[in-house]
């Protein structure tokens, strides 16, 4: 059976922490035996702030329930920049569980419309852009629970 989760958000190092305010979020995940399935989507509200560190503090979000290990592939997802008309404004993300109780999002492609990434590698408040109201993370996934 899915129930909900409230992931929270924070940083690598703690510092810059960002907040949700009035984003919309839906967190659910489910469980059978140890396996964890997952869905995590936020679209971003006028009154969030993403934190701050110049493209050196990555974003957390934590998992709904503890892994047995860190993993490089937890999940895939989307970022979605609004700015930008359709689905062209977006690029495949993948998801890392970087602690067994967190999770960091890793650009894993360019924007649909071809235009270059300047700032790959892990979100953060400014990768792969600098994040907007109404800007969206849409995530999936499953994991090994640990025991």
């Amino acid at each position: 059976m899915w129930g909900d989760w409230v992931p929270v958000w924070t940083t690598s190092t703690g510092a810059n922490t960002p907040a949700f305010q009035n984003a919309v979020i839906t967190a659910r995940y489910a469980q059978s035996a140890l396996t964890v399935y997952w869905k995590l989507e936020i679209v971003f509200g006028n009154l969030t702030t993403y934190g701050g560190g110049g493209g050196s503090d990555n974003w957390r979000f934590s998992m709904p329930v503890a892994a047995a290990a860190i993993t490089q592939v937890i999940g895939y997802g989307e970022a979605q920049d609004t700015s930008v008309s359709g689905s062209l404004g977006r690029c495949a993300l993948r998801c890392r569980a970087t602690t067994v109780t967190t999770m960091e999002l890793e650009v894993s492609s360019g924007r649909a419309d071809a235009v270059a990434i300047t700032s790959g590698g892990l979100i953060d408040a400014v990768s792969p852009w600098t994040w907007a109201n109404t800007d969206a993370l849409r995530l999936w996934g499953q994991y090994e629970a640990a025991a």
